[in-house]
């Protein structure tokens, strides 16, 4: 296991992170850090690696995109001073190309997405050594879906950047894509983006095998 005692996990982005999470920090008891895979991560930790007493804060924001995330930036992330920062954030940025394709002012094209999510991970590698960048994804099986293809080109930018700074990566579609052999997308998200408690499992599981989590652990 990567984490080490007593430090603290930061999970930041939209609302498949977001899931309810309390305001203004989502931390704490009755279900604070929301209904998705971050509640689930926690709940892992705490049952597996009690004695590593990890602190979990969950600051994703339903509706957000890369910009969305660059303007909270500071107060959300670096004011936390978090040990471990979990990125997923992508969903939005090509979603609304697709379901609102003229309001063109919410879009968030490749360039903009790389340049901003390079840039917040360059400005905060100095100060959070522990960074986890998780692709966005589609549950679609179509892989020549247009929005599929288009999410898979930002996974792929995500990758890029990870490789550049030496971030762990998690290929989120890779994990689904799995699922997705024996199951309907809808029954891991309805509308192909927010996902069903399996769906979050799934999001949980690709993210503690990136931590090196021992599923064997007694």
């Amino acid at each position: 296991m990567r984490l080490q005692k007593g430090q603290k996990l930061l999970f930041i982005g939209d609302s498949i992170t977001d899931c309810e999470r309390a305001r203004p920090i989502g931390e704490g008891l009755f279900g604070a850090l929301g209904k998705g895979y971050v509640s689930m991560v926690d709940a892992f930790l705490t049952a597996v690696y009690p004695e590593l007493g990890i602190r979990v804060v969950n600051v994703g924001t339903s509706g957000n995109n890369v910009v969305n995330l660059r303007d909270r930036w500071q107060e959300d992330v670096l004011d936390q001073k978090p040990d471990w920062l979990s990125v997923m954030i992508g969903t939005n940025d090509v979603w609304r190309q697709f379901d609102t394709p003229f309001i063109k002012d919410w879009h968030v094209y490749p360039e903009e997405y790389e340049t901003t999510l390079r840039a917040l991970v360059e400005r905060t590698k100095p100060l959070v050594g522990n960074i986890v960048l998780m692709t966005p994804f589609f549950l679609e099986s179509n892989e020549q879906d247009a929005m599929r293809i288009r999410m898979d080109e930002y996974g792929a930018i995500v990758k890029k950047i990870a490789q550049e700074y030496g971030a762990l990566f998690v290929d989120t579609q890779v994990a689904y894509n799995v699922v997705l052999k024996d199951l309907y997308s809808a029954t891991l998200a309805w509308d192909r983006v927010h996902p069903t408690p399996a769906g979050h499992v799934v999001l949980a599981r690709a993210f503690l095998n990136a931590i090196g989590f021992d599923w064997n652990k007694a």
